[in-house]
């Protein structure tokens, strides 16, 4: 493959037998060759996890990656696995096992991974040798791998409660799922970027005119958080504790070619600044929202209503929670030490910029900065254009036979098919994008977050143009991760190509508070950027209005 080849001229075969669908909500752009060789068994390590935990009729998930682009396949369970299956299945829906998984989260798992990323977060690797360097990336890549299985082994807990509590209102009522869904909102705050960090910064800046006079500065934004970060005092502990904690946190995606927070100091303060001056979050009152839907269902069945919304608000932070705290900040951690390494060996003359050890493979990285062995500099320069140029739109949504027909659960236990149905519904809802017809002017997604708000559009096509984003833009996007709440301060309204409505875009839209329409299929393409939009989150349109 060279430069001068084309999307077009790429040939998607599947990766292996079987129905391959591609993932575009979580991987809308290609990957890395370390991220293909670090995922898969990861992947396929936790979905088994959550799988066997749950009594799932299937194995895992296997992922493979066809010219960087990410595809998944579901592995099946073994035949002499299904009783078992069965009575798991019994025991967790009986049972609400979700909680247990919660439990542990919360008191186990979070913190020992918060300790452990901290831990890593410490060493300075331009401190290293080049020996321990190596040491360190290996240490990097294992932690990443253990966070991504980790990030996986907790989905099922954050979206059976949820699916459940569609599936039996949207039996009991004809409230649309959107409206529903925003009954879960505050449940989340992570979505929203909250944290106990965040909190204790703005109640110092709140006390000290000195620190909210400096973020207010025309200064260099590093130069900026540098100096915040030196006050003496309260506030600048404030400061590099927030920082320490989100710093390392990619903004978007999950790949080590994304940037993470303190690479772009820019949008970094910028977010501050609006967290600290403080914003309007008026939205729908969920208390009176809840006591209208109650109200729509029949009275056998609102004591029902009322155990399935409290399962699904309880478990439903897990859903960003466990990407936040494993493998987005682990991969965060890995970038900052593939890029020391990139230094080095850029400095050595070994390659061309310090950013295309990005695109080397995990050995080939280590013996760059080992020895010098490994791809040339135009090799990983190529692989950079490549990955970077390639048009998303044209991979295939699908590869390989076609998709397999819904399961039918008439025959099954009760409660294996009360499982597979919230499942269902829950992931319909992830990756499902809209398939309303477009207009010249208007296009129609899934009315995600509700509200009404008009502005220019920023037409972002990943995390490296962050910088671009000007307070009150509308992000116009292919879809983000739970990442991008630490720039949601800065965005009036969302508005992206793919995912649904459980989807992380409609996630942080509805937990912050701000207009958004999602599963456009077509805006990356139909609006240009810097075009005034009119962003309807209650009707799911967007429409340009000049």
């Amino acid at each position: 493959m060279t430069n001068a080849d084309t999307v077009a001229e790429l040939r998607f075969e599947p990766p292996a037998p079987g129905y391959w669908e591609r993932d575009a909500v979580h991987f809308p752009r290609p990957m890395t060759r370390y991220w293909q060789e670090v995922h898969p068994a990861a992947f396929a390590r936790g979905t088994g996890d959550f799988a066997r935990f749950y009594g799932m009729l299937m194995g895992s998930l296997g992922s493979a990656y066809v010219h960087g682009f990410g595809y998944h396949a579901m592995v099946p369970v073994a035949e002499d696995e299904i009783p078992g299956r069965f009575q798991r299945a019994a025991e967790v829906m009986q049972g609400k096992l979700w909680r247990e998984q919660l439990r542990d989260w919360d008191e186990r798992v979070k913190p020992d991974s918060i300790e452990a990323h901290r831990a890593l977060q410490s060493v300075d690797p331009s401190s290293l040798s080049d020996q321990e360097l190596v040491e360190y990336l290996t240490r990097c890549r294992d932690h990443h791998a253990a966070m991504i299985a980790q990030h996986m082994r907790y989905t099922a807990s954050a979206v059976v409660p949820t699916g459940d509590f569609l599936a039996h209102v949207g039996d009991w009522t004809d409230v649309p799922p959107a409206e529903l869904l925003g009954l879960m909102r505050g449940t989340a705050p992570v979505s929203a970027g909250a944290s106990a960090e965040l909190a204790r910064l703005i109640a110092a800046f709140e006390a000290d005119a000195q620190a909210r006079e400096l973020l207010a500065s025309d200064d260099d934004p590093g130069q900026v958080l540098a100096a915040l970060r030196a006050l003496d005092g309260e506030t600048g502990d404030a400061v590099s504790g927030y920082l320490d904690l989100v710093g390392y946190r990619l903004l978007d995606g999950f790949d080590i070619s994304e940037p993470y927070a303190l690479s772009m100091p820019d949008a970094l303060v910028r977010a501050i600044q609006i967290a600290v001056a403080g914003r309007d979050l008026e939205g729908a009152d969920v208390e009176a929202a809840v006591a209208d839907i109650r109200g729509k269902v029949p009275e056998q069945h609102r004591a029902e209503f009322d155990e399935l919304l409290g399962e699904a608000r309880l478990t439903y932070r897990l859903r960003d929670e466990r990407g936040v705290f494993s493998d987005i900040w682990a991969s965060g951690l890995m970038r900052r030490a593939v890029l020391e390494g990139g230094r080095r060996v850029a400095e050595r003359g070994q390659i061309h910029e310090p950013v295309h050890l990005i695109d080397a493979g995990f050995d080939e990285m280590c013996s760059l900065v080992a020895d010098g062995s490994g791809p040339s500099a135009d090799e990983l320069a190529a692989r950079a254009t490549e990955r970077t140029t390639r048009d998303p739109k044209a991979a295939p949504r699908s590869l390989g036979d076609p998709p397999p027909p819904p399961p039918d659960a008439s025959g099954l236990p009760p409660d294996v098919a009360r499982l597979m149905r919230a499942t269902g519904i829950a992931l319909g809802h992830l990756f499902g994008s809209s398939e309303a017809e477009h207009d010249a002017e208007v296009l129609r997604g899934l009315a995600a977050s509700p509200g009404i708000y008009e502005g220019p559009a920023r037409l972002i096509a990943g995390p490296s143009e962050f910088d671009r984003i000007v307070t009150g833009d509308v992000l116009v996007t292919q879809s983000t991760t739970e990442a991008f709440n630490i720039l949601l301060p800065l965005l009036g309204a969302i508005v992206t190509d793919s995912g649904g409505l459980l989807s992380h875009s409609a996630i942080v839209a509805r937990e912050y508070g701000i207009p958004g329409v999602v599963g456009t299929r077509e805006a990356t393409g139909r609006i240009a950027d810097g075009v005034r939009v009119r962003v309807d989150g209650d009707a799911g349109e967007v429409t340009v209005v000049e």
